[in-house]
C-alpha cells in the first residue's frame, strides 16, 4: 500500500504542475537578479544580509545550484513515472481491434445514426464501401451470423502526442546537462596582431585552453556623426600547428565557429598605441610597426625612422594622427593622416605607401555548447508533440449492417478522444454521404 502511494505521488499531474510552477518562478528570479557576479556586487546592490542569503541559496549561480537541478530532476522523474503509469492503457486503446466491439457497445458510442434500407445486405454493403473509401476511410470488415461490421479509424498515433512532449522535455534537459558538463562560456580580448589560445571563464577565475590559437589581424570601426560607435569588425585567423586553418571577418551578428566553439563580436578596447604599415612600392617589401605616442620606430632595411608626434581624438578613439618620417639623411617630413587612411608619400617620390591606425583589442564572447543540438531536437519534438496533442485526434467509426424483418438496418457510430465539435461536423457529412435520404 505504501509503495502504491509513493508511486501515485510521483505519477501525479499535481506534482508536475507544482514543479513546473516552481521552476517558472525561480527562472523569473534568475532573470531579474544578475547571475555570476562577485559577492561585492551583490553587497552593493542588495546589502550585506541579502547578499549573504544569496550566497547560501546559490542565487548568483542559480541555474547550476543543487536545488534548481533537483527541481529539474524531480520534473524529469515525474514525467518518466507518469508516462510509465499511463502509457500501457493508451497503448491498449491504440492496439484495440474495433471489430471485436459488441453491438451494444457500439450503440453506446457518443455519435450514432441509424436508418433502414430496402434490399439485400450484400448489395447495401457494396454501395456503402465505395462511399466510405471516397470519404477517406480505410475499412476493415467482419461478417457474422448477426450481420456485417465495418470499422475504420484515423489518427490512432495521436494518442501518443503527449508522450512525445514528455520525451522532448527530457531531451532538452539532456542537452542542458551535456552543455553544462562539457561546455563553457567565457570572454577574451585580443590586441590587433596578437594571438591567444586561452579564454577566461564567466563562471570562475579559471581559464580554458582552446586547443588552437586565435589571431586578430585587424579591427575596424565606423562612427556616427556624433562620435558614437556604429559598427565594428574583426579580422580573425584560426591557427593550428602553425598553419592558418580558417580566416573570417566577424561582426556582431556574424560569429566565427571552429571545432564546436563560437566566437561572438561583443566589445572592443582602444589603446594608446598605433599600428603603422609601410610598403616599398618598388620592391614590394612591407613592414608592420607597433608604436606608442611620441616614440620612434625603425625599419632598418629601408633606413626609415617614423613616429606619431600628435593626434586628434573623439572620446578615446583616435581619428587623425600626425606622422613624423625620416629616410636616410633626408630632411624629416610631417603630415596628418586620418585613422586607417592609406597614402603615397610625395616627399619620398611616391615610392612608399603608408597607413596608420590606432591599435584596438577586439572583445569576444566565446561559447562551446555540445548539447545545443540535443536542445534543438527536443524543441522540434516538442512542437511536433504539441501539434499532435492539441490539433489532431483519434477518430473511429463503425457501420453495423444487419437484416431485420425483410429490410436492412444500418447503424453508423463514431467516437473521438478530443475535438468533439469538429468530429460532429465530420460525422454529419459522413451520414449525408452514406444515406442521401437523410438530407
Amino acid at each position: 500500500m505504501q509503495q502504491n502511494s509513493i508511486w501515485q505521488f510521483f505519477a501525479s499531474i499535481r506534482l508536475a504542475l507544482v514543479t513546473i510552477f516552481l521552476i517558472a518562478i525561480t527562472s523569473i528570479i534568475g532573470t531579474i537578479i544578475p547571475q555570476k557576479k562577485s559577492l561585492l556586487f551583490y553587497q552593493e546592490q542588495y546589502g550585506p544580509k541579502i547578499a549573504q542569503l544569496f550566497e547560501i541559496l546559490d542565487i548568483p549561480d542559480m541555474y547550476g545550484s543543487w536545488w534548481f537541478v533537483l527541481l529539474l530532476f524531480l520534473l524529469s522523474f515525474n514525467l518518466v513515472i507518469c508516462s510509465i503509469d499511463r502509457f500501457p492503457a493508451v497503448w491498449k486503446i491504440m492496439q484495440s481491434d474495433g471489430l471485436s466491439f459488441s453491438f451494444d457497445r457500439i450503440k453506446r458510442m457518443s455519435f450514432t445514426h441509424e436508418w433502414q434500407v430496402s434490399g439485400e445486405r450484400s448489395s447495401v454493403i457494396s454501395e456503402l464501401l465505395p462511399r466510405l473509401t471516397q470519404s477517406g476511410w480505410t475499412v476493415r470488415r467482419q461478417d457474422t451470423d448477426d450481420g456485417t461490421l465495418l470499422f475504420s479509424q484515423r489518427g490512432v498515433f495521436t494518442r501518443a502526442g503527449v508522450y512525445i512532449v514528455h520525451t522532448s522535455i527530457l531531451v532538452i534537459f539532456l542537452g542542458a546537462i551535456i552543455g553544462s558538463l562539457m561546455g563553457f562560456k567565457g570572454s577574451i580580448y585580443i590586441k590587433e596582431l596578437d594571438s591567444t589560445s586561452r579564454i577566461n571563464l564567466f563562471s570562475s577565475d579559471q581559464s580554458v585552453d582552446l586547443g588552437f590559437e586565435v589571431s586578430c589581424q585587424s579591427f575596424t570601426m565606423e562612427f556616427y556623426d556624433n562620435g558614437a560607435p556604429k559598427e565594428y569588425t574583426s579580422h580573425l585567423k584560426v591557427i593550428e600547428n602553425q598553419q592558418v586553418v580558417k580566416e573570417q571577418h566577424i561582426e556582431v551578428n556574424s560569429p566565427l565557429k571552429h571545432r564546436g566553439i563560437t566566437f561572438y563580436q561583443s566589445s572592443y578596447q582602444p589603446f594608446e598605441e598605433f599600428l603603422i604599415s609601410i610598403e616599398n612600392l618598388n620592391s614590394g617589401d612591407k613592414k608592420e610597426l607597433i608604436t606608442r605616442f611620441q616614440t620612434q620606430e625603425y625599419w632598418d632595411e629601408e633606413n626609415i625612422t617614423i613616429g606619431i608626434i600628435n593626434a586628434r581624438a573623439r572620446g578615446r578613439s583616435i581619428v587623425t594622427s600626425k606622422i613624423w618620417l625620416k629616410k636616410d639623411d633626408q630632411k624629416p617630413v610631417t603630415f596628418w593622416l586620418d585613422d586607417g587612411q592609406q597614402i603615397n608619400v610625395p616627399e619620398l617620390n611616391n615610392n612608399y605607401q603608408i597607413s596608420v591606425k590606432q591599435r584596438y583589442a577586439t572583445g569576444l564572447q566565446v561559447a562551446k555548447d555540445p548539447g545545443v543540438w540535443w536542445v534543438y531536437i527536443g524543441c522540434a519534438l516538442m512542437m511536433v508533440g504539441l501539434y499532435i496533442a492539441f490539433f489532431m485526434s483519434h477518430r473511429r467509426i463503425w457501420l453495423q449492417v444487419s437484416e431485420q424483418d425483410g429490410s436492412v438496418s444500418v447503424l453508423l457510430a463514431g467516437s473521438t478522444n478530443k475535438n468533439k465539435p469538429g468530429f460532429e461536423k465530420q460525422f454529419q457529412t459522413l451520414i449525408e454521404s452514406l444515406n442521401p435520404e437523410s438530407t
